[in-house]
């Protein structure tokens, strides 16, 4: 059976969780400990253990799951269709994750850290920037994020955006990005993993 180590209120495990949810995939999570590190040398959460192998980053585990699997509703297989996927999920994890960090961990983890009201506020407002782009890409598609049907980069971006909805901050008016959700709140693995209380 499928290994996950990592919390089941981390975001990046939650995608993995997700996606184990939207292919009806099995699995064992179990928390992190000395083993879980001795398989990721950055000591980060999730990591998987599959048929004997490793492998983390949580994009990657998600779209290793999709082909595995071969569900290329969430993964296409023609190659232009996939990068399209690909590309709203790398900039889920590096523009938009970029953006939120300090906002977050100061308004909702509370963090010494990142008490700077000034680089709160401009954090916030890269954040905002970034959902604007997000909301822009939507209301083009009028579905979901890399066009007609629902696919990972829903799944790494619609954790993005119960993030955004959970974090005390000023929220733009944005209906593409509204109705996105709602479409998401249909989904019982996003109910699950996604829109579950925890930020």
């Amino acid at each position: 059976m499928l290994k996950i180590y990592g919390k089941s209120t981390s975001i990046n495990v939650r995608k993995v969780l997700w996606t184990c949810a939207e292919i009806g995939l099995p699995y064992a999570l179990e928390q992190q400990s000395d083993a879980h590190r001795a398989l990721n040398p950055n000591g980060l959460v999730p990591v998987i253990v599959d048929d004997g192998q490793a492998l983390w980053e949580s994009n990657s585990i998600c779209r290793y799951l999709a082909g595995k699997h071969g569900r290329t509703d969430l993964l296409p297989a023609e190659p232009m269709a996939r990068a399209q996927v690909e590309k709203w999920m790398d900039w889920q994890a590096t523009e938009l994750n970029t953006s939120w960090r300090y906002a977050f961990m100061g308004l909702v983890r509370g963090s010494a850290a990142h008490s700077d009201a000034q680089a709160i506020a401009a954090s916030a407002a890269e954040w905002n920037r970034l959902m604007t782009l997000l909301d822009a890409q939507l209301a083009s598609t009028g579905a979901y994020v890399a066009g007609g049907q629902f696919t990972l980069a829903d799944i790494a971006l619609g954790l993005s955006l119960n993030r955004w909805l959970s974090t005390p901050i000023e929220h733009p008016a944005l209906p593409a990005l509204q109705a996105w959700s709602n479409r998401l709140s249909t989904r019982p693995a996003y109910l699950l993993h996604g829109a579950n209380g925890v930020p």
